[in-house]
Formats: C-alpha cells, sequence, structure tokens
C-alpha cells in the first residue's frame, strides 16, 4: 500500500500541473463560481461541529456539578460554598475548550418543586464595555429540594465568505448553556 503513495502523489502533481496550464478558463471560471459556496458550506459544518462538541463538553460539565449538589458533597467534604469554588472543581472537566476563569458563568439555584424550577436559558445583559452584567445565584440547596445547575459560556463564532454564523449575541459570540435539573438526595 506504502508503495503505491509516490504513484498517488505524481499523478496528483500531474493534474494539478495540467489544471494550472490550461487555456481555456472554463476551469478557472467554474472553480471561481463554486469556491465561495463550498468554504462557506465547509466553514459552516466545521463551525457547527466544533460548537456541537463544545456544547457537550460543557453538558457533562453540568451534570458533574449536578451530581456534587445531588448527593450532598457540594455542601458537605467538598465545601463549595461559591461560585468560584464550583468552577474550580469543574475546570478539569471543560479546560480542554473553555476558560476557566470568570468567563464560564455559574448559575445555581434551588425550588422546592419541580413545576416551579426554571431551566431555561437566561438572557444575557452587557454594559457599555460588553462585559455581563447578570447577577448569577447560587444556593447550593438542602436534601429534598429541587436544583438547576446551569453552565453558561459565551462561545467565539467565526463569520464565514457568506455571513454564514450561528446567532449571535452582537459581539461576535453566541450563547452556551449546559443544564442539570435534579432532586438533592438525602445526605448526612
Amino acid at each position: 500500500m506504502l508503495r503505491n503513495l509516490p504513484k498517488h502523489f505524481q499523478r496528483l502533481a500531474s493534474e494539478a500541473l495540467r489544471f494550472g496550464r490550461t487555456r481555456g478558463g472554463t476551469a478557472l471560471v467554474e472553480f471561481a463560481f463554486i469556491a465561495p459556496p463550498f468554504l462557506a458550506t465547509l466553514i459552516g459544518i466545521l463551525e457547527v461541529t466544533l460548537f456541537l462538541f463544545a456544547q457537550q463538553v460543557l453538558q457533562n460539565g453540568a451534570v458533574e456539578a449536578g451530581r456534587l449538589f445531588m448527593t450532598g458533597q457540594a455542601q458537605g467534604s467538598l465545601n463549595l460554598a461559591t461560585a468560584s469554588a464550583l468552577r474550580t472543581q469543574i475546570c478539569p472537566i471543560v479546560q480542554a475548550l473553555f476558560s476557566c476563569s470568570n468567563s464560564l458563568m455559574v448559575n445555581v439555584q434551588s425550588y422546592a418543586d419541580y413545576s416551579g424550577a426554571n431551566a431555561s436559558q437566561p438572557a444575557l445583559t452587557f454594559d457599555g464595555s460588553g462585559n455581563v452584567t447578570n447577577a448569577w445565584s447560587y444556593n447550593s440547596g438542602t436534601p429534598g429540594q429541587i436544583m438547576v445547575v446551569q453552565l453558561i459560556y459565551q462561545w467565539p463564532i467565526v463569520s464565514g465568505p457568506l455571513g454564514y454564523v450561528l446567532s449571535s449575541l452582537g459581539n461576535g459570540h453566541t450563547e452556551m448553556m449546559g443544564v442539570s435539573a435534579f432532586r438533592v438526595e438525602p445526605y448526612k
């Protein structure tokens, strides 16, 4: 199989040279028509693929954070009393794709029952400098309560050659969220 590799590359090189020597111009014109939509589609596919992969990583982080609260580890042995402490605990799970600084926003709320729980994506508000000004809550809950853990991140997006992008927040980013809703188990 490796013996055929040089022949394959020679054939590709000769086809590329033949493409460059053509004088009719039709191949060049056809390529000019096809290249922008092809590149836009390729960039769009890559961007959406990376976005979906990052979304799944963030969701896994939210599930792991939820597990810490559900089992009482966050309230007890780990003592995750602040959002920054939880962020530090979750960082090893998401650090390959996300900044573990204040860019990863944490919203932890507790409710009496599932009907009152709100797991919807929050609307981000910005100041004049483009910084998020939302006031996030952090309530670690008690046994029997319903909790919702949300990890929110502003994911940077790339505009393709034809303007193909994911929905934008207006600052070159899109909002991504991982969420976990559960009932806190009885713990000691």
